[in-house]
This record gives C-alpha cells, structure tokens and sequence, in this order.
C-alpha cells in the first residue's frame, strides 16, 4: 500500500532546466509526468518556499518540494462485489480474465458496476492511489464487449511502473479475432493514426490528424465463406484500436456492429474479439511474466461451427 501524503524535497543540481523535467529526474519512480504537472498547477509544489509554475527555468541550488495531496475522492465509485475471474495476483498486481459486457471504468451511461468498482472491493488498498478515483488500479483497458486478459496494479508505485512500460512499448499484448473478410496477405503492420469521429462521439476513425496506432495481424486460419482467424499483436493502445484497423482494411471484425458489418452473417452478440495474452516485467521484482486466457465459450461455440480450407 501506498505510503499517505508523502513529502519530497531535494536540491536542483542543474542550470536552465524546466522545474516539471527536474522532478521527473528526482521522482519519476515514483510519480508520472502527468501527476507532477497537476500537483504543479493545484499549488503542491514549492522553489524555496515559494509556490511553482511548470515552466520556471532553474538557476541550480533551488530547494524544491512536492508535496503530494490525498487521493481525490468521487462518491459515485463505491464498492461493488462482482465476481472475478483472477488468474493470478500478489501484493503489487492482479491479472484477471474479464467477461464480455463488463465496462471497465465508469463513464457515460456506465456509472456502476463496472471493473473499477470490483477491484475496490476485492483489493481495498487501490482506494489509496493519488489517481482519478475512476482509473485507479486501471493500467489498461479493454472495450466492454471484449473478453480476456487485463493487467490491475494494486498500488500506486506499481501502476506508475507498468504504465511506464506501456509507454516504452516493452509490454506485450496479443488478441485473436475472427474477420468477416480474409486480408489481402497472410500478415502485417498497420501503422495509420487514429482519433474521435467529430460526426459520431461513440466511434473512431483514421485520420492524418489523429495519434499513432499500430497493429500488428497474423492469419492462423481461413474459414469457408471468407472467415479468417487472425492473431494481432497492439504496439499501441488506441480506443476502439484494432477494430478500426480491421475495418481500414477492410476486413472487419465479425459481430462488431459498429465498425463492421450492418446485416451480421453469424449469431455473434458482439464483436469476436479476445485479448488472450500479456507478457510484462513485474513492477517490484522486474521479473518477465506472461499469461494467457482461453478463448471466452461463446466466441469458442460460434467458431467450432465453422468449416476450416484445408
């Protein structure tokens, strides 16, 4: 568990540097570079005794002290025993297989009962970490409708770490889809930004404007009446990701409803979509660990009815 409000304070040792930059080099193990500019803006952080802006260039010598405030509190993530289905957990992190229709954090129109709110429950020591109280435990995240492995840190120096790794692409997400089309090739890179469609909030789409994404796709097999199997490996970690990648090349994901076909082919709930594998470095003891989920039942049922090209 966290360690309540602490305090740090340390002399600056260069000339000319931004005081946001020299923080992360004293405690960027500690706190992300997003943390330290708000507790810069919310008046956490002092030079000499005196309140700090982000952009303050220093001349060296400098006394700095960042105090770090309670967690933000939101009456609205309470609690909630909702059963979980935990692959493996310790001290500083919990690995879960999450079932399709489980949001992961709250949001519009999904305020309770979500992921968020059964980590709280069955991991109460989450509560402490100084993060939106929303996102707490959450490193990553998974759509709702999509089934399989998602990563939980149980306290703060873990979730900074691992999401530090994210950031440096050094974690390993795989996914397996079932397509409505097969790809023009048996494998490849995707590499097209991706941003919020201005013409509909719930959906995104490519655009030269838009961040990074990149997305890896690997045929396993090809099914009658043009399915294809594909694994995929997410080098980044857009919203919506992978489906719009599938559907840019126009190949989409079978039962996705909103990327993919209108008049669906199979009797899909959701889109056939699974995260089934994560290989990270455990943020305490710097272990290499990797995990797997199998395939979710309904996913499962539909493809065993399928008619493989031999």
């Amino acid at each position: 568990m966290s360690t309540p409000n602490p305090t740090y304070s340390f002399t600056a040792d260069q000339s000319g540097e931004r005081l946001d930059k020299v923080i992360v080099t004293h405690v960027g193990d500690q706190l992300t570079r997003s943390q330290i500019q708000q507790f810069i803006r919310d008046g956490h952080v002092s030079v000499n005794g005196e309140p700090a802006k982000s952009g303050w260039r220093l001349k060296g010598g400098e006394t700095i002290t960042v105090r770090v405030p309670p967690p933000p509190e939101d009456p609205r993530i309470t609690p909630v025993i909702i059963p979980l289905n935990v692959i493996y957990e310790d001290a500083d992190i919990a690995v879960i297989n999450k079932t399709a229709g489980l949001v992961v954090h709250p949001g519009a129109g999904a305020e309770k009962s979500t992921l968020v709110h059964a980590i709280l429950a069955q991991y109460p020591e989450i509560a402490q970490m100084n993060y939106a109280a929303s996102r707490r435990g959450i490193v990553h995240r998974l759509d709702k409708d999509t089934s399989g492995i998602i990563l939980i840190a149980r306290n703060e120096r873990s979730m900074h770490r691992l999401m530090v790794q994210f950031q440096k692409r050094t974690i390993d997400k795989q996914y397996v889809a079932l397509l409505e089309r097969t790809p023009k090739t048996t494998s490849g890179r995707i590499n097209v930004p991706i941003e919020r469609d201005p013409n509909n909030r719930q959906k995104m789409h490519v655009s030269h404007n838009g961040r990074t994404a990149v997305t890896e796709f690997f045929v396993e097999e090809l099914y009658e009446d043009g399915y294809a199997f594909v694994r995929l490996n997410l080098l980044t970690g857009r919203t919506h990701q992978i489906r719009v990648h599938m559907a840019y090349l126009n190949t989409p994901i079978a039962g996705d409803r909103l990327y993919g076909l209108r008049r669906q082919r199979l009797p899909l709930t959701r889109q056939f979509l699974h995260a089934t594998q994560i290989a990270f470095d455990h943020p305490r003891t710097g272990e290499r660990m990797s995990f797997s989920a199998p395939l979710a039942l309904d996913l499962k049922t539909v493809l065993d009815t399928l008619r493989p090209i031999r």
